[in-house]
């Protein structure tokens, strides 16, 4: 059979799940090449991640929300519940194409949430239960492993863990439109208040393009666990 153990080896990950891992590593490691690459060109206007945020936040009518250095190496997000952008040491005082594409991305998700930009709203109004989800999908299917003695139950079981698991599915296909339309504002933004030179504006688009392609390979490895859980368990009910 195609799917299932075959001598050992399980087929269902190493044709769904293996590719999707692979292409995952692999734009974790563009973007940090990218980011890196462009992290040694510096911007003609010399201003830090921290101004160029400041400039979109400004462009964008929004006067409210603070700008905060945070340690790490590309830790920088956007925490809604203190409404504060947290820069990482590569980003908030650097002056490189590549910080002040990263700032300008983050600052778009503060003007995301100023001007109620709906697919935001729905991601924040869906952590809590894809974050309880995603702790009990797979102690669910353990259970329905345990169990497994031919009843329903130990079925029950396992299509509840299956459900919760989706919900982690659900909150990346959620999350795709939020960092593309974030990486628009603030590309926008940039060309808009003049940033950056055009020049200049095409390593700031590859950062932020080589950084959405992590997102999309979050949701490529979501989608393949599901279909994976889906096709071993769907079988043996049937068997």
């Amino acid at each position: 059979m195609l799917f299932g153990y075959y001598y050992g080896f399980d087929l269902t990950y190493l044709v769904l799940v293996l590719p999707c891992v692979i292409f995952a590593i692999i734009a974790s490691a563009r973007v940090n090449s990218t980011f890196k690459r462009y992290s040694q060109q510096l911007s003609q206007r010399r201003l830090s991640g921290a101004q160029a945020a400041e400039h979109v936040l400004r462009a964008n009518g929004v006067y409210d929300v603070k700008i905060e250095r945070v340690s790490g190496n590309l830790t920088d997000h956007y925490d809604p519940r203190t409404n504060v952008i947290r820069l990482s040491d590569s980003v908030h005082d650097s002056t490189s194409v590549a910080a002040i594409g990263v700032a300008c991305h983050e600052a778009g998700h503060a003007v995301q949430y100023a001007h109620h930009y709906g697919p935001i709203k729905l991601r924040a109004a869906i952590i809590p239960i894809t974050s309880i989800g995603s702790k009990l999908a797979m102690p669910l299917i353990l259970l329905g492993i345990l169990f497994s003695f031919g009843e329903t139950v130990s079925y029950g079981f396992v299509y509840a863990g299956i459900a919760c698991f989706a919900l982690s599915l659900v909150f990346q296909l959620v999350t795709l439109p939020v960092e593309f339309n974030a990486s628009h504002r603030a590309l926008h933004a940039i060309n808009g208040i003049g940033l950056l030179t055009p020049e200049e504006q095409k390593g700031a688009k590859k950062t932020l393009s080589a950084a959405a392609m992590t997102y999309v390979a979050a949701t490529a490895v979501a989608l393949a666990q599901l279909l994976r859980l889906l096709l071993i368990f769907g079988r043996r009910n049937n068997d």
